[in-house]
């Protein structure tokens, strides 16, 4: 009888933890926010009902929205999904990131059927978090990058309650550099081009433990920065002080989310509401900035322009990059071992377009090699083939790679477009424009990523472009004496 029992309870066991299978519980009830049902929605919806939002005046893409507790971050989180209400969007992209733990290079999707919070359950979307999961091997299911994960859980019952029907899809940066978000960002451009009812929310909150006055200067100094538009210069704007999240905790989110909105055509920035601890607790001696913001599409196209047929769409898939990156590699080897140019076929039309591209070599991080080809002068699997010839053993500033460093060595190509002539420097877009300085003979080109890389502004910039790279009068470039021409690349590498 004993035993009949004890196998009873294990079957009911077994049983109710079939039925939780796929649902992550969440950490932070009954300490971020209420437990009790009741009491969280209520909450929610006073906050919802007591702010006023203006007219927006086109399609939200996308909002950033504050992930402090309940009652210190929520009056304003309220003003970002009460700017969604209309919209009734069917899939909510959450990008947060991990405040608690590093995973070097990785973006975190929670691969869960449901998020269970005291307000029920919130549902996946399925589609959408596979093709992310797919879409690049540094995006994975890293369960523990969603435990006790403000950034991402203070987001769901906001959700629940203001877009009820919502499927969700969660992500977090857990190393925000700049070559992950910008991964996370062209990812999600790549899986939401087509979809027509969705709205990203990037998950951050503002300066932390400032006195009020200097959180309030720092914060409105950061606020302009975002209604520039310009996930890059964000970035910097984000290293150059004493610490990466210094000005915005979720400052890759926030980057990630910007760029994927340009992308899909979103072109204004809306702030809909700021204010800090202070202002929502009353203690203003050690505060934390909230921001609520919109990334809004008014109909003048895409902000942000990819080097493809379309504004803001990537050239080459994730399958055609590894398949021009194989062609370097393989080449490579191939003239290290036999001192004869491999002889490649192009099965893709993508590859017999002529193009110029430069081939760069890192061993262990370290440049190694760098040549390219500015002018379209054959097919673009050509110039690669014969480029990464070239970085491997031509660059005069190295000796020649040798066969037995090829497996420490990481290869970059940079595909660019036309080359345009420009008479105003202001033309000129850090980290969106290559240039090419020529003066008689003498001429020099940095590639786009040089700015993101070394974060020069545009006067240290052409300044060593002019003077290092071309040889001629630093100033150049500002009395006309040399001609400039910019270009667009797109960067892809094996790491």
């Amino acid at each position: 009888m004993t035993k009949r029992i004890w196998l009873t309870i294990f079957v009911i066991t077994l049983l109710a933890a079939g039925t939780l299978a796929g649902a992550k519980q969440a950490d932070l009830a009954g300490s971020w926010y209420p437990s009790s049902p009741a009491l969280l929605r209520s909450g929610i919806e006073g906050y919802l009902r007591d702010v006023r939002v203006g007219r927006i005046g086109g399609e939200v893409a996308g909002v950033i929205a504050p992930h402090a507790g309940l009652r210190f971050s929520g009056p304003v989180a309220a003003y970002s999904y009460k700017a969604l209400i209309e919209k009734a969007p069917g899939t909510v992209v959450v990008v947060g990131f991990t405040h608690r733990r590093y995973f070097r290079d990785r973006i975190a999707v929670f691969t869960g059927e449901t998020f269970v919070t005291p307000l029920g359950k919130a549902r996946i979307n399925r589609d959408i978090t596979e093709r992310l999961l797919a879409y690049h091997g540094n995006m994975q299911d890293i369960p523990e990058a969603f435990a006790s994960e403000n950034s991402i859980e203070m987001q769901i019952p906001f959700i629940q309650t203001a877009l009820k029907d919502a499927r969700l899809v969660l992500v977090a940066l857990c190393d925000q550099r700049m070559r992950n978000w910008k991964l996370l960002a062209e990812a999600l451009y790549n899986v939401l081009r087509d979809e027509k009812n969705f709205v990203i929310v990037a998950s951050s909150d503002m300066s932390h433990y400032l006195p009020y006055e200097k959180a309030n200067e720092k914060d409105a100094r950061t606020i302009e920065v975002i209604k520039a538009f310009d996930p890059d210069l964000l970035y910097r704007a984000s290293l150059g002080e004493d610490r990466p999240d210094s000005l915005m905790c979720g400052y890759g989110a926030v980057c990630a989310v910007m760029e994927a909105c340009g992308r899909l055509g979103a072109d204004e920035v809306k702030i809909l509401k700021y204010a800090n601890s202070g202002d929502t607790s009353g203690m203003k001696d050690r505060v934390v900035g909230y921001l609520s913001a919109a990334f809004v599409k008014q109909g003048m196209g895409s902000r942000f322009r990819g080097n493809g047929k379309k504004e803001g769409e990537s050239m080459f898939s994730q399958a055609q990059r590894a398949k021009l990156l194989k062609v370097a590699r393989d080449t490579i080897r191939h003239y290290l071992e036999t001192g004869e140019r491999l002889d490649v076929e192009a099965d893709d039309d993508a590859f017999r377009q002529d193009m110029g591209a430069f081939v760069t070599l890192r061993k262990r991080g370290e440049l190694r090699g760098c040549i390219g080809n500015m002018a379209a002068t054959g097919p673009l699997y050509l110039t690669v083939r014969d480029m990464a010839i070239a970085a491997a053993t031509e660059d005069p500033r190295f000796p020649s790679v040798r066969l037995e460093e090829m497996d420490d060595i990481d290869i970059e190509i940079s595909a660019l477009s036309p080359m345009r002539k420009i008479d105003d420097p202001d033309g000129i877009e850090m980290g969106r424009h290559g240039v090419m300085v020529r003066m008689g003979f003498r001429s020099g080109v940095y590639l786009p990523q040089v700015a993101d890389e070394t974060g020069w502004n545009r006067e240290q910039f052409m300044n060593s472009l002019c003077a290092h790279k071309a040889g001629i009068p630093a100033d150049a470039w500002k009395t006309g004496a040399c001609e400039i021409y910019v270009f667009t690349a797109e960067v892809f590498g094996e790491k």
